[in-house]
């Protein structure tokens, strides 16, 4: 159990994620280093706000002045950034605390995590700093990111100011950054990000609360090591699961597993059994891994909120649609065969030969036209029975057209067409059209085809699309909206 602040300390969540004056305590002119690491990541990424630098050798950094001492700053602060050694803290934090701020996040590391007594103590006193009136976030974390006001994790330079519907909390800073980067890279954005690291005051169950009832939070995802209260935090992910998905990612739930997150963060992992059901029992979703939390939130923050359990699949190549037959069933999902009157409707705007019109529809061949397309999911959206659509692109196989024709293949292939027709069809039949963009060409010899898929990811993305990368990453993202919609309207 942590030895948690007073409930009678206010949290002023506004000025934690929004501050406009931040003091960084902790900045080197000699080197690389955190403080001098975030100062420059909060430039970089467009803080408008005032900063404040703190060192007592004092001096400039890029031109900013220097200050010896927190007192020194003219003014109150909104937040503090902390990144001295660890014996340095607890003073940092009460002369930040005088100032003012709200909260402050502490990067340093060398407090309960290392499992010694001077640790302890060190993160007993910023504790009891905590309880007097300033919230802390950390020690051991790589703090918050949150894009409306220019706050960044570290390192976190250029990440994206784009706000978007998910949230997360980490006990990792690593985590942090890999799964706001990859965010950034698959079209995911983000409305505040906190890695709290050894959580000794604010940490998963006051953040948790605050994130349910924050407006611009539409899904909630985490990684989590271990709770500092189990009933708490039960209690508060029902609460947000009951208004919010919830993607959980536990680490520790191996035995190796359990033994690195005692020496990563100093919490214990718990029981996978035990886990699994609660997580189960307070409807929210379980991941195994970063990939597959990126793409089940990628789902959720794009998908309409309904299970959709019977799908159709259009592709090029026999071997897709049995491959989508496949790794359907795993994750409750049908691809019933189309009634026989349908089915020569599509054979009739089909490519010939080797075209196949039944559910999965293939196409026969890459450079279909993104018109016939749009006719054949217009078509196979008249089954009553079909409730999401998607679409297996073969747009790597552009390269060839594109070389050919003496163009490059982002000239070439038609992903801006299909982004708009695709678009008009979700729109016109009210069931959503999910694009898998497979890429087998992924050498030095083809970061043209590389590019080319990532622009089309973003077209498809600005049309409301939602993308994966693979058949069954669609799939199982789908299973995980059926399952937390399902049980919700049970």
């Amino acid at each position: 159990m942590n030895d948690m602040p007073s409930s009678t300390v206010t949290t002023d969540f506004e000025r934690i994620f929004h501050p406009r004056r931040i003091a960084i305590v902790g900045v080197s002119t000699r080197g690389p280093g955190f403080g001098s690491g975030i100062f420059h990541s909060l430039r970089t990424i467009g803080f408008e706000g005032e900063i404040f630098l703190v060192n007592p050798k004092g001096g400039t950094l890029d031109g900013v002045p220097i200050l010896p001492s927190v007192a020194d700053i003219p003014g109150a602060i909104d937040f503090a950034i902390i990144a001295v050694q660890a014996r340095a803290v607890p003073e940092a934090l009460e002369l930040c605390r005088r100032k003012g701020a709200a909260g402050a996040e502490i990067f340093s590391s060398g407090f309960k995590e290392l499992g010694t007594e001077e640790g302890r103590l060190l993160e007993q006193q910023v504790v009891q700093v905590a309880r007097r009136g300033i919230r802390v976030i950390g020690p051991n974390c790589f703090g918050i990111y949150c894009p409306a006001s220019g706050l960044t994790v570290l390192p976190g330079p250029d990440l994206s100011r784009e706000s978007g519907p998910v949230a997360f909390l980490s006990q990792s800073g690593g985590m942090a950054i890999d799964f706001a980067n990859t965010g950034k890279s698959i079209g995911l954005r983000f409305s505040k990000m906190v890695s709290f690291g050894n959580g000794a005051d604010l940490r998963e169950v006051e953040l948790l609360r605050y994130l349910t009832d924050d407006a611009e939070t539409g899904v909630i995802t985490l990684y989590i090591e271990g709770v500092a209260d189990g009933a708490a935090f039960f209690d508060a992910m029902r609460a947000a699961a009951r208004r919010k998905p919830v993607i959980v990612y536990k680490g520790g739930l191996s035995n190796a597993g359990a033994r690195a997150v005692q020496s990563h963060t100093a919490s214990m992992g718990g029981s996978r059994r035990i886990w699994r059901a609660m997580l189960r029992q307070v409807n929210a979703v379980q991941v195994r891994d970063l990939p597959e939390m990126s793409q089940a939130a990628l789902a959720f923050a794009m998908l309409p909120p309904r299970p959709f359990r019977r799908i159709s699949v259009l592709g090029g190549g026999g071997a897709l649609g049995v491959a989508a037959a496949d790794a359907a069933e795993p994750f409750g999902l049908t691809i019933p065969a189309f009634d026989p009157p349908l089915v020569e409707r599509i054979e009739a705007i089909l490519p010939r030969p080797g075209s196949s019109a039944g559910n999965p529809v293939d196409v026969a061949n890459p450079f279909v036209a993104p018109e016939v397309l749009k006719e054949v999911l217009l078509l196979a959206a008249e089954d009553p029975r079909i409730e999401l659509q998607i679409f297996i692109s073969l747009l790597s196989h552009y390269k060839n057209m594109a070389r050919m024709m003496g163009l490059p293949v982002k000239e070439v292939a038609p992903y801006r067409d299909l982004a708009a027709h695709f678009q008009e069809v979700a729109r016109r039949t009210g069931k959503p059209v999910v694009v898998v963009l497979p890429n087998p060409r992924r050498g030095l010899d083809h970061l043209d085809v590389v590019e080319m898929i990532a622009l089309a990811r973003r077209t498809f993305m600005a049309h409301g699309i939602v993308v994966f990368d693979e058949l069954h990453e669609a799939l199982r993202a789908i299973g995980h909206l059926n399952v937390h919609y399902g049980r919700k309207t049970v």
